[in-house]
């Protein structure tokens, strides 16, 4: 039983088991008996790129949402994104506080090396429980990002649910940094209503401990521009 396969088990697992979807419901709609349900699961059996599409297809999510990716290889060099944040890193960890349910957020964000006029495919993981597994996250949007030479924009969609988009800005700085703080604004189900949140991206994951949920928490100086400028801004 190979790594990746369990790895790939487990993932359909928790997407089977958080829809509510029965091992002799997913076996019917790709045609396959319960028992070899079980075996994908267990990691038992390689599952062929066909049958891997049609369980994501029966499961209602991206296939890339199902994909093992060891995070060694989330710092593989960067070939093509600019001087920035983004220059030696395929992969983003990300942190915000949520005032909401008090608790601090990890996020990934797996940004693709191959550009497509301009705009870099990115992944969008908010809210994991690990960054070993990232791929179990609340909530799961995909989209691009965009770099320029003064920032970097992401524009992302929620798999689930199309009319929730998110933006994302991020300042660029000519100096090699390992930390940046950025701005995502979007619809909030919870309750509804338009939000915004800091964010902080670094290339390492961080400590998790006051003094980051300090630093993630609005302070008076952001207060303070904010009255000063009658808008929410990050710097």
């Amino acid at each position: 039983m190979s790594e990746i396969s369990s790895e790939i088990g487990e993932t359909i697992r928790h997407f089977r088991k958080s829809k509510g979807i029965t091992l002799e419901e997913l076996g019917k709609q790709i045609s396959r008996s319960k028992s070899t349900i079980q075996k994908y699961e267990a990691g038992k059996i390689v599952i062929d790129i066909e049958t891997f599409y049609e369980i994501a297809h029966a499961l209602n999510i991206y296939p890339e949402q199902l994909l093992y990716s060891e995070s060694k290889y989330f710092m593989e060099p960067e070939r093509h994104n600019p001087k920035t944040l983004f220059k030696e890193s395929t992969a983003l960890y990300s942190y915000m506080y949520d005032g909401r349910i008090n608790k601090l957020l990890r996020s990934i964000f797996i940004i693709s090396n191959n550009a497509e006029h301009g705009k870099f495919p990115t992944a969008f993981y908010m809210n994991i429980p690990s960054f070993d597994k990232y791929m179990f996250a609340e909530n799961t949007y995909f989209g691009y990002s965009q770099h320029h030479d003064t920032f970097t924009s992401m524009f992302l969609t929620h798999t689930s649910t199309e009319v929730e988009n998110v933006s994302i800005t991020i300042l660029s700085t000519f100096q090699e940094t390992s930390e940046r703080w950025g701005m995502m604004s979007g619809i909030s189900f919870r309750p509804f209503m338009p939000v915004s949140f800091k964010m902080l991206f670094s290339r390492t994951p961080l400590q998790e401990d006051e003094e980051l949920i300090k630093r993630l928490k609005i302070s008076q100086n952001d207060i303070r521009m904010m009255k000063l400028f009658n808008m929410f801004n990050i710097m």
